[in-house]
């Protein structure tokens, strides 16, 4: 199995386009070393030829142009894109779908929930009905498994993860088992997954199970402290209170990802105000230090 990063960024990306912060500024005037990043998605693959979309970004367009295997001209209209996985509603991971209206009927696998937020809330499912057409395929997380059809030898598993629907949701809160997931990706050959939660504010049992058994573990990396927002005058809310869970701390994300020596760690989905962009920073030695890789553009994990 390939996985394939195309964005490793929080919503806004990395500068954000409005964002004055230290990372910000400081990758904007070349006195930060660190790499610039497009809003979070993934694409993985059995056979690098077709390829599931994980998660279509307000910047696809510039991932798609970035990543030529994803463009295999093989006719006049063409994609390796054989059909797009939502993990939930949030902006930063379905107003990509708009800029797709060009091609075929697009194949969306995404739960309840999310769908009856993209026609209603974020009607984004309605509107592409008037260009290309989708057709729904529900995810039950509740069930073993689901298969995407075109795509051999992947097997896809909901994982049910806690954390917010958007803003715009009819059920805000009053927040549903099927609001948000994490993917566990199976290859059939040889058994060996990944987990990709990019959104994540708890580690619950299951959770911890999936990273386990998982050979690579694709993780919110959003915040380095819970009140990163906060202390830098960035916003209002605690990590937690937005969905994410903190990588630092005693009950941080780098506490149960120390457990796991046995797998590749890589996160995932980090927000422009995160220090560990700064790859000279003392958070980022941290993180390397504990055998935890910076997800980044372009990013190829053969599993």
């Amino acid at each position: 199995m390939r996985v394939l990063v195309l964005g490793s960024a929080a919503g806004g990306g990395f500068p954000q386009w409005n964002c004055n912060c230290p990372n910000c500024r400081g990758v904007r005037e070349g006195s930060l070393k660190a790499a610039w990043r497009t809003q979070s998605s993934i694409a993985v693959s059995a056979d690098s030829k077709d390829w599931v979309l994980i998660n279509a970004s307000p910047d696809i367009l510039a991932q798609l142009k970035a990543l030529p295997q994803l463009q295999p001209a093989r006719t006049l209209r063409d994609s390796a894109i054989t059909a797009i996985v939502l993990v939930d509603s949030q902006l930063d991971h379905t107003l990509g779908l708009g800029m797709l209206r060009e091609g075929n009927r697009l194949q969306v696998y995404c739960t309840a929930s999310v769908r009856t937020d993209l026609m209603t809330g974020n009607p984004l499912l309605r509107i592409l009905e008037s260009y290309c057409g989708v057709d729904w395929h529900e995810i039950k997380p509740a069930n073993a498994g689901f298969e995407v059809r075109g795509i051999e030898h992947l097997q896809f598993a909901a994982v049910p993860v806690i954390s917010k629907p958007p803003p715009y949701s009819p059920h805000r809160e009053a927040p549903r088992d099927d609001d948000n997931i994490a993917l566990m990706i199976t290859d059939d050959r040889n058994g060996r997954s990944v987990l990709y939660a990019p959104g994540l504010a708890k580690v619950e049992g299951h959770i911890s199970e999936c990273m386990s058994r998982a050979a690579c573990i694709l993780v919110d990396g959003t915040f380095w402290s819970d009140d990163e927002m906060i202390r830098l005058g960035a916003g209002r809310k605690l990590a937690h209170e937005m969905g994410h869970l903190a990588l630092s701390g005693e009950r941080g994300m780098l506490s149960y990802l120390g457990r796991l020596p046995q797998a590749r760690k890589v996160v995932i989905h980090i927000n422009n105000t995160n220090p560990i962009l700064d790859e000279r920073s003392t958070q980022r030695r941290e993180l390397e230090s504990a055998g935890v890789e910076v997800a980044y553009d372009g990013m190829e994990i053969i599993i």
